[in-house]
């Protein structure tokens, strides 16, 4: 019972983890539908998107939600020094390092995602930095974070 109770929540996690990188995707497709009238290369003034902001902020929500689950869920193996790592056997070791990357995909992705976001807020309606591709990239580590909670 105990087997099929982990590979539930692994496809939880990546079930979580694939709709967030799709709702990324779809923020980012609504934001291209917005009136972008350019400046200069990186300075653009624009309308925000209602739509774009909602998806975002339901893709960081599900980021965030599906890491919490992994964490909680899947355990802790730490390993506190030098040695212990040397010491522990491989599949220990790239369970290790999928979680270390985890947190590094988590901090980039979200980061992406509320900025990409927060683009989007009706409040922002104003010229400044273009954030592009924040949304559709933090919408792709979702993906990556995925396998790697998995892993």
């Amino acid at each position: 019972m105990s087997k099929l109770a982990g590979a539930l929540i692994c496809l939880l996690i990546v079930a979580m983890d694939v709709i967030a990188g799709i709702l990324g995707i779809e923020a980012k497709i609504a934001q291209s539908k917005v009136k972008h009238v350019k400046v200069l290369f990186i300075f653009e003034c624009k309308e925000p998107s209602s739509q774009a902001f909602k998806l975002g902020l339901a893709a960081a929500s599900l980021l965030g939600l599906a890491h919490v689950i992994a964490n909680l869920l899947g355990g802790c193996n730490c390993i506190c020094t030098r040695e212990e790592f040397g010491k522990a056997s491989p599949r220990r070791q790239l369970s290790e390092a999928c979680f270390f990357f985890t947190w590094i995909i988590l901090a980039v992705g979200l980061s992406m995602l509320v900025i990409g976001t927060l683009s989007n807020h009706k409040s922002r309606a104003s010229c400044g930095f273009s954030h592009h591709h924040f949304l559709s990239n933090g919408g792709i580590l979702c993906f990556v974070h995925g396998l790697l909670s998995v892993a």
